[in-house]
């Protein structure tokens, strides 16, 4: 995630403006979300606790997904497991009204975690090699599983204040770019109530807690990855004229890639090729027949992306070309199209957050280069609005900045949020939210 900056009075004077357009009529709540959260915030930590204990890598979330069933479940919601592989669907109705979906995702990364927290994942799995690799929530999947039970019970036990349908979507693999397609190729979309508007959240590491980060527009990159194989003939490294080195291949290609960005790409338009991975070779005087490089590629537009994907592929011919080696394999896989938070929708909540946490807790943040599948439900016709959610006590991140330490950032094994805090902020704004865009109907005048 990127750094925040600062909120722009001007960009929300004109959200302000653009919500006054839209905006439904305020909910006249007997408890608000923040008196709920008093009595219930403690119990939502111990429940965020146990789903960072036991974390699941994309499409093996069997377990995660059983327990938010159960949840929604508890609430009255009718309760549809196994979309999209091992995805979760709970639809609570409360009259006739728009439908809202709220969207968690569930999956956990292949991290060892090193945070050092009492409950701390010690779960062990095999990564897409069959290497044995620990698993974690580095990306705060947690916090959002356990927001949306939280969002769940409170509309549950508050149906006075809103009217219409919510969809709660328990999302597998967002990790890895797989899951929203899954679930939309299952139907998603004809089998439950199609939505009028998409909400998700997600945490920040470089926001602090009490603050709700927001951009309407483009906000998350295209995310492709690209795996290329080098092929060679091996031999002896004594010996290096009767070879076709595939790593010396490699090493030219990794430079000759950043040429794409340099001279290749407008310097206007924002674009990431990095080399994440690369594997050849077993031992100090062999060498191999093939080397292999794991690429993630980033950008916005879908010209920009078409003409990268495109030009990894014609360097990478042309490294072998130059070595007379034979043909490389280029595989393109887990692409994820770019997010982009619809702006009406976005010019509706954030003066309703305003009201609610205040102004000054407000944040206008760039574009950033990461991913997120969230965005197929946008492509989908669905107008969507993802906002970040500060993760860090202010006072450890300014301990950190006084000492110059950086703090850890999404998917290290370091990362953790300050979860009461996280909690209270996401699940208020959440609520709100949706209670916003399902204004319950005014009863009639019954008149004198």
């Amino acid at each position: 995630m990127t750094r925040p900056h600062s909120l722009l009075p001007a960009a929300l004077l004109s959200l302000v403006w653009l919500g006054s357009l839209t905006l439904g009529p305020a909910s006249a709540s007997a408890e608000t979300p923040q008196e709920w959260l008093k009595k219930n915030l403690e119990g939502l930590v111990e429940t965020y606790q146990q789903f960072h204990r036991t974390p699941e890598l994309s499409f093996q979330e069997k377990e995660t997904a059983a327990k938010l069933a159960e949840e929604l479940k508890k609430v009255g919601a009718e309760v549809t497991i196994g979309v999209g592989k091992t995805g979760v669907v709970g639809v609570l109705k409360n009259g006739k009204g728009p439908t809202v979906l709220v969207r968690t995702d569930l999956d956990a990364l292949p991290v060892v975690e090193a945070t050092g927290l009492p409950y701390a994942s010690r779960i062990m799995a095999e990564d897409v090699d069959g290497n044995p690799i620990g698993v974690m929530h580095a990306c705060g999947h947690d916090i959002h599983i356990t927001s949306q039970i939280a969002v769940a019970r409170f509309l549950s036990e508050h149906k006075a204040d809103w009217q219409g349908t919510v969809v709660f979507i328990g999302q597998p693999a967002e990790e890895i770019g797989g899951g929203a397609e899954a679930m939309l190729k299952d139907g998603l979309f004809q089998r439950f109530p199609r939505p009028d508007y998409g909400l998700a959240m997600h945490v920040d590491s470089s926001l602090p807690t009490g603050k709700i980060g927001y951009r309407a527009g483009y906000a998350l990159a295209n995310v492709d990855s690209v795996d290329i194989t080098m092929r060679g003939r091996g031999g002896h490294g004594s010996a290096p004229h009767k070879t076709i080195d595939p790593i010396m291949q490699a090493a030219h290609l990794i430079v000759d890639l950043q040429t794409i960005i340099s001279r290749e790409n407008s310097p206007l338009e924002p674009a990431v090729i990095t080399v994440g991975a690369i594997h050849g070779g077993t031992k100090h005087n062999i060498i191999g027949d093939t080397c292999h490089l794991k690429l993630t590629v980033r950008s916005y537009s879908p010209a920009v992306r078409q003409g990268l994907l495109a030009a990894i592929k014609r360097k990478a011919q042309a490294a072998a070309a130059s070595a007379g080696a034979p043909e490389p394999s280029i595989e393109f896989s887990d692409a994820t199209p770019a997010l982009r938070n619809d702006e009406r929708l976005v010019g509706r909540l954030v003066p309703v957050f305003a009201e609610a946490i205040g102004a000054d807790n407000l944040v206008a943040v760039p574009q950033s280069m990461g991913g997120e599948d969230f965005s197929q439900y946008g492509l989908a016709g669905v107008p969507i609005f993802m906002f970040r959610v500060g993760s860090v006590d202010p006072l450890r991140m300014a301990e950190a900045t006084s000492k110059g330490t950086p703090l850890p950032s999404l998917h290290s094994p370091r990362y953790f949020p300050d979860a009461p805090e996280t909690l209270r902020t996401g699940i208020t704004t959440m609520c709100i939210a949706v209670m916003d865009l399902l204004p319950p109907k005014a009863k009639p005048d019954s008149g004198s």
